[in-house]
């Protein structure tokens, strides 16, 4: 992991921000459960989307449903399926700003509030003027930029009432490479943004008229402005104060940051401790002094993982026994006995017994 994806490893995305990413998948006939197994997640973690999910999940749910779809141009499509809801809490303040520009300046200001995925700034230079996505995740496929810069589209053509001009787009990303050897491939970069934009750049930019700024947006409720962004306000400094405050209990970060780890192949000590920003020893300390200790939160936190994935009747239990991080199936179903008093296949079929049953 960069330097970058490591300072904002507890990122999240609102569940709102994910729905387009689920409908899109879905459009391809691909269900939540083996939409999250194939990003490495449990089977049952997408079942709420009313929860956030880690950013770091969200960056890997794109990849997955891209390769799950066959669908080279997966992150536009996600985009298309924004719609203003999809922002959480700031959509409603977009709907009461007065213009364009003034909702790209609070899009800039709240859209942490939708998701820690990047960060956007707006700048009138003269007759031009700039909006820039820097993504928190720069090794990211391009599926993360394109559902960005879709959504954005789509979202920008509501506001206006109308199409906004074609902009002058610029990506970091290689857009897809070899693919744009083919006319469709570049088509639909058109057809969804409204031009092909240039690949291998230094920023994500959309540079357009100024004018564009200063559009109006056709019936904005302003009066609801002012309370809106007070509302938001209040919720930004919920989340600050809570990541000053370390974001809870110690042992409920490191059961966090632990199942986090497991999904992602890594629930070391180390990891988990550099996932904290403290140092092994320290970490253990802490732990101590809350009347626990790591071994007893990766047990927990393996066996709440553990009865998930048995519930899945497609699951092996070897491939269980690889996603909670033992090297041998046999290890698993010892520690499974002595958290459950039973074998792991005994513990699935009184499971699925239990399931007809109801």
């Amino acid at each position: 992991m960069t330097r970058t994806d490591s300072q904002h490893a507890q990122g999240q995305v609102a569940g709102a921000y994910l729905l387009p990413l689920l409908e899109a998948a879905e459009a391809h006939g691909i269900a939540a459960a083996p939409l999250a197994l194939a990003a490495g997640m449990a089977p049952h973690s997408l079942e709420a989307p009313s929860s956030t999910v880690a950013a770091r999940d969200y960056v890997r749910l794109l990849d997955a449903g891209a390769q799950l779809a066959g669908d080279a141009h997966f992150g536009l499509h996600v985009g298309q399926r924004v719609r203003m809801g999809t922002y959480s809490a700031y959509g409603l303040i977009l709907l009461s700003c007065s213009n364009v520009g003034q909702a790209l300046e609070q899009t800039a200001r709240y859209e942490r509030l939708a998701h820690e995925l990047g960060r956007s700034t707006v700048q009138r230079d003269g007759a031009v003027a700039h909006y820039r996505w820097t993504s928190n995740y720069p090794d990211a496929s391009r599926h993360l930029v394109d559902s960005v810069f879709a959504g954005v589209k789509v979202c920008g053509d509501w506001l206006a009432g109308m199409p906004l001009p074609p902009a002058q787009l610029a990506f970091t990303h290689d857009g897809g490479g070899a693919l744009l050897r083919h006319a469709a491939h570049r088509d639909e970069y058109v057809r969804v943004l409204g031009s092909l934009p240039a690949f291998g750049a230094p920023t994500n930019t959309a540079t357009f008229d100024a004018q564009v700024l200063d559009w109006p947006v056709p019936n904005a409720d302003v009066s609801l402005y002012p309370v809106l962004c007070q509302h938001a306000e209040q919720l930004l400094a919920q989340r600050q104060a809570a990541t000053q405050a370390g974001g809870g209990a110690i042992d409920a970060q490191v059961h966090a940051a632990i199942v986090t780890g497991l999904r992602h192949g890594s629930a070391r000590l180390a990891s988990v401790a550099a996932t904290l920003a403290v140092t092994p020893r320290t970490l253990q300390r802490k732990l101590a002094d809350a009347g626990t200790s790591f071994q007893t939160l990766l047990d927990q936190a393996r066996y709440g993982l553990a009865r998930d994935y048995l519930r899945q009747p497609g699951m092996s239990l070897i491939d269980i026994a690889f996603l909670l991080g033992y090297q041998e199936q046999s290890a698993f179903n010892h520690a499974f006995r002595e958290w459950a008093g039973t074998n792991p296949g005994a513990w699935r079929l009184q499971a699925l017994q239990a399931r007809r049953a109801d």
